[in-house]
């Protein structure tokens, strides 16, 4: 059972960090990431997370957000997750609240929740197994429903969660998008429906162009990349 997990986990990092050498800012897939992952699997994920600014996205998008599943870690190897969190363009003032659903065998969709949220604004995100409904899920934001619930097959007892930050280059080979996010209060759920515990035992997720610092112990930490906003971490006590 061990060996699994850590082989699931194995395949998500190796999609998240990639060859985040290869570029000076982000995977060969232009992907950079900075969060956390837990150790040990769960029913679900919650945080309270905060776009803190400064943001700069040149091109694609910035997200933050928190999800189970990832790239590989559906049946036979297929791309299954859902996640929630806010998101960043470069067009777009403030940010979106949105989920993102992967299905096997589909294309990843983007539902959008809400549109040009300031800058600073919170929310307590949350993806959770249904209680009684083994491999099926739902969203909270703020602690109500925000999707219906939804069938990830094959998903009952296997993920570890994840709360990260997130950038995309737009396919530009390596622009480095620029963001600062806040995840305090990082909970995983011991049992579908709840049964809420602090993310204590986690592996960092970071690479060249990004940093994760988080506060000794505590379920929280703050997700950066960009000049801006490393300065800004760096100078920051909390």
């Amino acid at each position: 059972m061990k060996k699994a997990l850590f082989s699931q986990l194995a395949v998500v990092a190796a999609v998240l960090l990639g060859a985040s050498n290869a570029l000076a800012c982000g995977t060969q897939k232009g992907y950079t990431y900075a969060g956390l992952a837990s150790e040990t699997r769960a029913f679900g994920i919650a945080a309270t997370v905060t776009p803190v600014g400064p943001f700069d996205v040149r091109a694609g998008h910035v997200a933050g957000w928190v999800g189970v599943g990832g790239p590989g870690a559906g049946p036979n190897g297929s791309d299954e997750w859902l996640q929630v969190g806010f998101s960043g363009f470069p067009t777009l003032p403030g940010s979106d609240l949105y989920y993102e659903l992967a299905l096997p065998r589909g294309e990843p969709t983007y539902h959008r929740l809400a549109g040009s949220l300031p800058i600073g604004r919170a929310a307590r995100l949350a993806v959770l197994e249904v209680a009684g409904r083994p491999d099926w899920w739902r969203v909270w934001v703020d602690g109500a429903p925000a999707s219906p619930p939804i069938h990830l097959p094959g998903s009952h007892g296997r993920w570890a969660p994840i709360a990260t930050a997130e950038s995309w280059d737009g396919g530009t080979a390596g622009a480095c998008n620029g963001f600062l996010y806040r995840f305090g209060e990082v909970s995983i759920a011991g049992a579908p429906g709840g049964d809420w515990q602090p993310l204590r035992s986690a592996y960092p997720i970071a690479g060249a162009s990004s940093r994760v610092r988080r506060d000794g112990a505590a379920a929280e930490f703050l997700a950066a990349q960009g000049d801006t906003a490393l300065r800004l971490l760096a100078s920051s006590n909390g």
